[in-house]
């Protein structure tokens, strides 16, 4: 099983071209080296072999390609791509009778002219479903826009509630200021307490520090206040 080649998911589109997009790196971008687009066509360019004008409207009518009308003006685009498929499934099978029988037959080159009339009105009327198109996908994604920014509300407020939630918890938990007030006061007790001490033995002491005055010298003070 080991030496069984695996399968690798190959791309049916081609590969895009590496020269160009290698150009596009991180550093060109920042340093302003990367090709600028292309400027936009102001005349006329050609695509898939016919010509186009840059005036033209996006879905051109078949009339002004020369192609000739299958169906009316006013259609149901329903009803008329139905018809339309009909159609080319039976010209087909009228094709593969023609082959088959005469080959060289003249018929052939006109029901393959009809097939290519009968595509061309098809592929017509899917483009005139692209305005549509584009209407409904950008309808799609503003609704999932929408949808998502009504999710981050929705997750922001519960978690705005979630932190309101734990706010009144903290402070549910707070005490009073009665009970404040008393834990305040039986914790400055012992240190007036000790304050108070504390000044009666700096009093004491400045008493002790005081020096002792003899009698004899008490005596002769008298004496030279009574002399004065």
């Amino acid at each position: 099983m080991s030496g069984e080649a695996q399968p690798q998911n190959v791309s049916s589109l081609p590969l895009p071209p590496m020269q160009y997009i290698n150009m596009y790196t991180d550093d060109n971008l920042k340093r302003g080296r990367a090709p600028k687009p292309p400027p936009p066509i102001k005349d006329q360019y050609s695509m898939f072999g016919v010509t186009f004008h840059a005036d033209d409207q996006i879905i051109r009518p078949l009339e002004s390609q020369n192609l000739r009308r299958l169906y009316p003006q006013n259609y149901d685009h329903k009803r008329e791509l139905k018809k339309l498929n009909h159609s080319i499934l039976v010209n087909f099978l009228d094709l593969l009778d023609i082959l088959i029988k005469s080959p060289d037959s003249p018929k052939r080159p006109e029901k393959i002219d009809d097939l290519t009339l009968l595509f061309i009105h098809m592929h017509h009327l899917i483009n005139e479903f692209r305005p549509h198109q584009a209407r409904e996908t950008l309808r799609v994604m503003m609704d999932e826009q929408r949808t998502q920014r009504l999710d981050t509300a929705q997750r922001f407020r519960r978690q705005v509630n979630r932190a309101q939630d734990l706010l009144k918890n903290a402070l549910a938990k707070l005490p009073d200021d009665a009970m404040l007030d008393r834990r305040l006061k039986i914790k400055s007790e012992p240190a007036d307490v000790k304050m108070e001490i504390k000044e009666e033995n700096d009093m004491d002491a400045e008493d002790e520090a005081e020096p002792q005055c003899s009698t004899l010298d008490r005596m002769m003070c008298d004496i030279v206040d009574a002399m004065n």
